[in-house]
């Protein structure tokens, strides 16, 4: 029998982060004089990597030691917000459960830093449940290239094709795609409008069960 996986996201997938993403980036821009806009944060926020949503939003090129200096202060405010509100999208620990007694491997990839990873797993104590972990340290590029699902199914030993992926971003979906897996998309930032195509949609996971991960993995390959 040909092993099975799925690989989740984490903001806004395993957790209803991006709120909280949101309102540290309002501080951090306030701080630093940058403007911004609700819809701005829709659209060069959520999913993407810090390096791209610094040098959208400071308008010119950020890296090396500015970068590293920028995203830690960043991300150490978002944990100082988050750590205390902490809890999953509905259903997700059950879901888990419901995988690992039915034998998936499982995964998760996420494009944030891994001290956010580590502060999730950790608080929400799924750590051990997951036989892959990549974080925006893992990879060198980030999503919407393949790199971080191509990786996470080469740790879980599983043929992209045999893997499903739920991701909650454009450049999220877009990445599972260009890995060759199939996706499911978490409907908790975007609509299903907003979204390339995904093979089945969720709001949260009392939508899904084991069966409807299995009917997506015997769907063709497009």
């Amino acid at each position: 029998m040909e092993k099975l996986a799925v690989i989740f996201d984490m903001d806004g997938v395993i957790a209803h982060t991006n709120p909280y993403h949101t309102e540290a980036f309002r501080q951090f821009f306030d701080k630093y004089k940058v403007s911004y806009t609700e819809l701005e944060f829709e659209d060069h926020m959520y999913g993407k990597h810090n390096s791209y949503i610094m040098n959208y939003f400071f308008k010119r090129e950020i890296k090396g030691d500015e970068f590293k200096r920028l995203e830690d202060e960043k991300e150490a405010l978002f944990r100082e917000i988050y750590q205390h509100i902490m809890k999953p999208i509905a259903g997700f620990l059950e879901f888990l459960a419901a995988l690992k007694n039915s034998g998936f491997h499982t995964g998760v990839a996420t494009s944030a830093p891994r001290a956010n990873l580590d502060l999730i797993m950790d608080g929400l104590g799924f750590a051990a449940q997951m036989e892959s972990v990549l974080a925006s340290e893992d990879v060198q590029a980030h999503k919407p290239n393949p790199e971080i699902y191509l990786k996470s199914a080469d740790n879980l030993g599983v043929s992209p094709i045999n893997c499903v992926v739920f991701e909650d971003s454009y450049s999220g979906v877009s990445a599972a795609i260009n890995a060759g897996t199939k996706v499911i998309g978490v409907l908790s930032s975007h609509t299903k409008d907003q979204l390339p195509p995904c093979q089945y949609y969720i709001r949260n996971y009392h939508d899904v069960d084991i069966a409807i991960v299995k009917r997506i993995l015997a769907l063709p390959h497009a």
